[in-house]
């Protein structure tokens, strides 16, 4: 188990923002979340850190490293940062609020 102090020197550290695309939003339904982490960054850390800063109970994570891509805009070449996803299952009746409402 991760000691909880350290979690909370680092957690913004380790997950960096969550991913929202079509295909996430998808993934709601099925009570999945993805979140760009850190590349550096393990299984465990990234579930104690979600466990940690949402208040949720985790029964899966699956993690990808996605490659740079080149990147055309106009007449100008680059490249798009390599990063980290990490999909997330939550058991049921847990939830994260992604969206927040405003009165």
């Amino acid at each position: 188990m991760i000691n909880s102090s350290y979690l909370n020197d680092i957690s913004m550290n380790i997950i960096k923002y969550p991913i929202i695309t079509d295909k996430a939003t998808r993934l709601l339904a099925n009570n999945q979340y993805s979140f760009i982490v850190s590349p550096k960054s393990d299984k465990p850390t990234i579930k104690a850190t979600i466990e940690y800063l949402f208040n949720v109970k985790v029964v899966k994570i699956n993690t990808a490293h996605l490659p740079k891509k080149k990147k055309r805009i106009g007449q100008y070449m680059g490249w798009k940062s390599h990063y980290k996803k990490a999909i997330v299952t939550l058991s049921e009746g847990d939830t994260i609020n992604l969206f927040a409402e405003e009165n």
